[in-house]
């Protein structure tokens, strides 16, 4: 099953994508909520897998397929190809930093440039959502606490990231997190074998795959969980492959008319032009 939010910003309606079609979830269950921790929380992903409905051809546009997340946790240096392009360590357990909720943007929606740091750059990431929170949680039973998978675009002001001596303001710019463009549930999506890329303005800047993954899926949300407590629709970022912009002799960043396509394999592409 795949879950989308569509409509105007701040009106999205949850939704169910069948190739072309979308069928509307608020006509189907009343009172559903919006795809959030609400939703997660109530049960409403099983309900809606019940919902069988031919639905109509989507021409709205797509938001991303959560909203309001308690936390946004991401890795950072979790392929070892991106560890060496930076000439960083790799790391032995999993390293962890936060994006804020305000850098959620959708799968086609402007990225828009800060005013306060430059050298902004990308980073294709599998992004995890949490259907069942938990704290504690074993590598066992990992994976039956999740919802599903996005592609994300972990954005970065690294002039911030790197000048601040900490990562929190240079990841959490407004829209610095396009997401997207569906939330797919575990039974669509092979974690052992997803192609990461990325092109910039037609040209592939990053390729991998999550057979390099330095951290698998249930290792990461074992490890978070441990003295954490995760809640349903929190978004867990496991990292980017190499190819990233600011590693490059010369650097390349974003400027404004720029386009970044960032692809996952069965999970779909996000399309996001940079504004200044």
């Amino acid at each position: 099953m795949y879950l989308v939010r569509y409509g105007e910003k701040g009106k999205e309606r949850p939704g169910i994508l069948k190739g072309s079609r979308v069928v509307d979830l608020a006509s189907h269950l009343p009172g559903v909520p919006d795809i959030g921790p609400e939703f997660f929380a109530g049960g409403w992903l099983e309900k809606a897998r019940e919902v069988d409905a031919k639905g109509e051809i989507l021409s709205q546009r797509l938001g991303p397929p959560v909203t309001r997340p308690e936390k946004i946790i991401c890795l950072g240096k979790n392929y070892a190809d991106h560890a060496k392009e930076g000439n960083m360590d790799v790391p032995e357990r999993p390293l962890l930093f936060c994006k804020t909720p305000n850098t959620l943007n959708g799968p086609e929606d402007d990225i828009l440039l800060p005013k306060s740091s430059g050298r902004v750059d990308w980073e294709v990431e599998l992004c995890v959502v949490m259907g069942r929170g938990g704290k504690g949680i074993s590598r066992e039973e990992a994976l039956s606490r999740v919802a599903g998978f996005c592609v994300m675009n972990d954005v970065s002001g690294r002039e911030a990231q790197f000048g601040d001596g900490q990562w929190f303001r240079g990841k959490s710019f407004d829209t610095f997190a396009p997401l997207g463009p569906v939330l797919a549930t575990p039974d669509e999506v092979d974690l052992a074998s997803l192609t990461l890329k990325t092109r910039v303005n037609g040209r592939l800047m990053q390729h991998g795959t999550t057979a390099d993954m330095l951290f698998d899926v249930p290792s990461i949300i074992e490890f978070i969980s441990r003295d954490i407590t995760l809640a349903p629709g929190d978004l867990v970022s496991t990292g980017t492959p190499a190819g990233v912009g600011i590693f490059r002799d010369p650097p390349v960043t974003l400027s404004p008319g720029d386009l970044v396509e960032c692809f996952i394999s069965g999970l779909g592409t996000l399309r996001n032009r940079v504004r200044g």
